[in-house]
């Protein structure tokens, strides 16, 4: 596997905040809500430690310099750099990783994350990626 240039430092800054905030919308509500519900929590949890967040944000997709609007969409875009693919689901199966991972590559993002609160410990429940 080859080696990714380190990340800047406050891509670092607002992962840990991400972190932090996924971590305490966990401990307040706990597993077995939906999906909708810890989004808005989340982008409420967020904006309070100073972080912007976008939901539903179209994904691009070129193909042969052609612009198709597919509708694919990005769960959350924290700061304009950081991509969430958010999840309240008993497993976590690998085509959510793969989403994640297309939609930082045709975004062209560096750092993601996969967040599923439908966990007991939040710990188990989030995974960082870095392109």
């Amino acid at each position: 596997m080859a080696e990714h240039e380190p990340l800047d430092p406050n891509l670092n800054r607002i992962g840990r905040l991400i972190y932090d905030a996924a971590f305490e919308v966990h401990r307040a509500l706990g597993p077995g809500l939906l999906e909708s519900t810890y989004k808005a929590c989340f982008a409420a949890e967020l904006a309070s430690r100073g972080l912007s967040a976008r939901c539903e944000v179209a994904v691009p997709v070129v193909y042969k310099d052609t612009h198709l609007e597919t509708g694919y969409r990005i769960d959350m875009l924290v700061e304009e750099q950081v991509i969430l693919e958010l999840k309240a689901v008993d497993a976590v199966h690998p085509v959510f990783e793969a989403q994640l991972l297309t939609y930082m590559k045709l975004s062209n993002r560096r750092l993601g994350y996969l967040i599923n609160f439908n966990v007991p410990l939040m710990k188990d429940g989030i995974r960082r990626y870095i392109l």
